[in-house]
């Protein structure tokens, strides 16, 4: 039985002749001795290595005040150690030191790192870590995922799981509101590219085929794309908010409580909605981007719009607008598992809120390019 303490608390390190030296805290480390325990510590910072061994029997009771002193000797990753394996420890107190390394690991996070003079080394540890970094993040994603399919897998054969109401409602605020601003882009979009068709092509007299310009670049990429993007800076940052704001409220603790699951009460109506309105919202880009093409060709090229749709449909694949909108469910699914992974990544702050938001715009942005890229590149060589 451990005997209570009534002392203020000492510590000390204790180094035999022989093997290594033990960390020992004593007495009652609570806010009316903080700074008498917070002067021996100083003392003892320089001496101690990275991962001390400690002994805890013979301390009397602890606050908040002393557990944050003891995690600031020991660090974050030590004292989570110690309060997750050491069951010299009682209960109570690593249930304490539990509570707080996650308390100073926060704000260790969010601590500005020290100025450094930069050399060769220091950069190739930046560049290191941040391939680690992004690896993490591809592993991350390709979990959720799986998650999402697996989640999908399991209720689509059960449609009382389904949540028509939470998917129909996305559908109108990914879809129906986004319609103004993906028809007026792909609008400008096509007249400017247009106008560049019309003074590259004047030259060479060949001004007949900006039509073939307009029409091949909006039906296999620039539709899909621009639709893509435009959901990516709208619609992925609006889910990672909601589902960020939902996770500061403790919501979705809530749910899990109640016996629901996250997954399909917040991830699969998003997904599901972005996946069926994008393809629509894509054919609406081609249209308004051909549109505006061909409205500069009858203003400045005196093309008119019969002889523009005639030469549109003499010279334009019909698999051109399959290529184009096969690739929207895909990037739709993207940008939504993006959107959503980021909500949940959110730890309680309004600025990790934030944060979220703009890494979920970036991730989602830098993803869909990456793979139109890859699938213009598959498409090329497929001859398609």
């Amino acid at each position: 039985m451990k005997r209570p303490a009534t002392a203020p608390g000492i510590v000390e390190w204790i180094k035999p002749d022989a093997g290594e030296g033990t960390l020992r805290f004593t007495g009652d480390w609570t806010l009316p001795h903080f700074s008498a325990l917070e002067a021996q510590l100083d003392a003892l910072k320089q001496r101690l290595p990275d991962t001390p061994d400690v002994d805890f029997n013979d301390v009397g009771r602890v606050d908040t005040a002393g557990a944050g002193l003891i995690a600031v000797a020991l660090g974050p990753k030590a004292l989570h150690w110690l309060a997750d394996h050491d069951r010299d420890v009682p209960r109570e107190l690593r249930a304490l030191l539990g509570t707080v390394s996650d308390a100073v690991a926060e704000i260790y996070a969010h601590r500005p790192p020290p100025p450094r003079n930069f050399g060769f080394a220091d950069l190739l540890a930046d560049i290191g870590g941040n391939v680690i970094h992004i690896g993490q993040l591809g592993a991350r994603l390709l979990a959720f995922i799986g998650m999402t399919l697996e989640t999908f897998a399991r209720i689509v054969w059960r449609p009382k799981h389904w949540r028509t109401t939470s998917l129909v409602a996305h559908m109108e605020q990914t879809g129906l509101h986004a319609v103004p601003i993906v028809a007026l882009l792909s609008f400008l979009i096509g007249a400017v590219i247009a106008f560049l068709g019309a003074t590259a092509l004047k030259r060479y007299g060949a001004t007949v085929f900006t039509v073939d310009l307009v029409s091949y670049a909006f039906l296999r990429e620039l539709g899909v794309l621009l639709t893509a993007i435009i959901l990516a800076g709208r619609t992925a940052s609006a889910f990672t908010a909601q589902i960020g704001s939902m996770k500061v409220g403790e919501e979705i603790d809530a749910m899990r409580t109640m016996g629901l699951d996250p997954m399909e009460m917040l991830v699969l109506p998003r997904v599901s909605a972005l996946m069926i309105v994008t393809p629509l919202l894509t054919f609406l880009a081609m249209l308004a981007g051909c549109v505006g093409g061909a409205l500069v060709c009858w203003f400045a090229l005196d093309i008119t719009p019969s002889m523009f749709i005639s030469v549109f449909q003499t010279d334009t694949p019909l698999r051109y607008l399959w290529l184009g909108l096969a690739k929207a469910p895909i990037f739709a699914f993207l940008i939504a598992v993006i959107g959503c992974l980021e909500g949940f990544k959110v730890r309680g702050s309004a600025q990790s809120v934030g944060e979220r938001t703009t890494s979920s715009v970036v991730q989602s942005i830098f993803l869909v390019i990456v793979v139109d890229a890859l699938a213009a590149l598959f498409f090329m060589e497929m001859n398609w």
